[in-house]
């Protein structure tokens, strides 16, 4: 690993990375990567997760491409120094620029649950900045890593974007190493680990740590609109989402009269048998399916609740009159079991909401705009949607990520172009003038300790960006 980064490094340092032709023609090798084998990546997929094609282009290649399609379009203009302009008075002494610069050699770790949006959404944004990358998938999607792995000489030069497949040795050794920037998609407590590494070279990093996101169902709202949406949220990738809704809070009313809505959804979605479903997936590994069996409470299931081992299968799973402590309640879910946590009203979901810690993603489904208007003044998470699921993170004009224990950092679209660069801010004076700021100059007097809280203090120094 350490001549890994020390090559990376050394290729930074020629200088190549920052053009903006390098840049462009990186991202392009990117979607060429992923239009030249997409057969084969949704194949990958669906031997670790089971998971559709269908999903594997909607919500991994073709977010991708977005991204990118994006990134191509805009990296012209993200790249030209930014001018900032001072009112009047200091125009004539100096101007001022922003200039975003390519931090250097930075690692990103993606995650299983999306092996490939969660691993190369923030390659694009590392590559449009100018950087090195060490590119490392997670090992828990097997093939989705191994055809990576396979695939990735073909597209790019491993002395500028270098590949590393392996498990927890290979991803402990590479945190060893110094680097620019780390980028993380994953839980909490390895987050924690993550930050920790990069303490010991005070390396900025970006968390993607997911979390409990509460759904709240407002009464009134159009239970057959929101059963949709929120049975598709929650058991897409057989729930292993990390903006899913974890958990729905709503009036005991409200709970049985979505009762059949959820009922007709599953039947529509997955029919009679979900294990028969080719649109229904599987559990990632066996540790993952007993955590997961472990939290299911069979006095509380509406709907679901079997499975089969040998499958990873867990069926589509609906939980009734769940209490705060009970177990599914204590951490992230991430699998295809929604409890329904009942509230008196949608202020009590927001105090129960901000008892916890801060979400990554909060849904409220709701007709009514002053319940909207106090869960967005008066509740924190990393996004919101009102009466939608998931959806918030497919646009790259606004930023993704968490606040609190849910992640730390933001991405996507022009938000990825400044998590992996330096903006470096520039000032230009002429050598002429020196007179008109005479007074910084030795020796001091009284004359010149007015004039310069006069400067200080006057609004001619404030900026505005152009």
């Amino acid at each position: 690993m350490e001549a890994i980064v020390a090559t990376l490094r050394k290729s930074f340092n020629s200088n190549v990375t920052r053009s903006y032709e390098w840049r462009k023609t990186q991202l392009q090798s990117l979607q060429r990567f992923i239009d030249e084998n997409k057969k084969e990546l949704c194949e990958a997929v669906r031997q670790d997760l089971n998971k559709h094609e269908h999903e594997t282009i909607t919500m991994e290649l073709g977010v991708i491409t977005n991204s990118i399609t994006y990134a191509l379009k805009n990296l012209h203009h993200w790249m030209q120094p930014q001018k900032v302009n001072p009112i009047i008075q200091a125009r004539a002494l100096y101007s001022f620029y922003m200039q975003a610069e390519p931090l250097g050699v930075v690692l990103i770790i993606g995650a299983w649950n999306y092996p490939l949006q969660l691993t190369l959404v923030p390659l694009v944004g590392a590559l449009a900045s100018g950087n090195c990358v060490v590119l490392k998938p997670s090992e828990l999607a097997v093939k989705t890593a191994d055809l990576m792995e396979k695939l990735w000489p073909k597209y790019f030069d491993a002395n500028l974007v270098s590949l590393v497949n392996g498990g927890i040795p290979e991803t402990t050794d590479l945190l060893k190493q110094r680097f620019d920037h780390i980028f993380y998609t994953g839980n909490t407590a390895v987050g924690k680990i993550v930050m920790q590494a990069a303490a010991n070279f005070m390396t900025p990093v970006t968390l993607e740590c997911g979390g409990k996101s509460p759904l709240f169902i407002d009464d009134g709202a159009d239970l057959n609109v929101t059963a949709r949406r929120l049975i598709w949220g929650r058991m897409a990738n057989a729930g292993q989402t990390c903006v899913a809704p974890d958990y729905v809070l709503c009036s005991k009313e409200t709970q049985e009269q979505i009762k059949p809505y959820i009922e007709k959804c599953l039947k529509e979605f997955f029919g009679d048998s979900p294990k028969e479903s080719n649109s229904f997936g599987r559990i990632i590994n066996d540790r993952h399916f007993q955590r997961l069996i472990g939290l299911i409470d069979k006095s509380k299931v509406a709907f679901g609740g079997d499975s089969d081992q040998n499958e990873r299968y867990i069926a589509p799973t609906v939980m009734f009159d769940v209490k705060p402590e009970d177990k599914v309640m204590q951490d992230e879910i991430f699998g295809p079991i929604l409890p329904f946590v009942v509230v008196k009203d949608h202020h009590e979901a927001i105090q129960f909401i901000n008892s916890r810690e801060k979400p990554l993603a909060l849904y409220v489904f709701t007709k009514n705009n002053s319940v909207y208007d106090d869960f967005a003044n008066l509740t924190s998470s990393g996004s919101m949607a009102l009466n939608e699921c998931i959806l918030q993170i497919a646009f790259e004009c606004v930023p993704f990520g968490g606040v609190g224990a849910s992640g730390l950092g933001r991405y996507h679209g022009k938000y990825s172009f400044d998590t992996f660069s330096h903006n470096k801010s520039i000032l230009k004076s002429s050598l002429s003038g020196d007179f008109l700021m005479a007074f910084r100059y030795p020796p001091y007097s009284d004359t010149k300790t007015s004039r310069a809280i006069l400067a200080s203090s006057e609004t001619s120094w404030n900026c505005n960006i152009l």
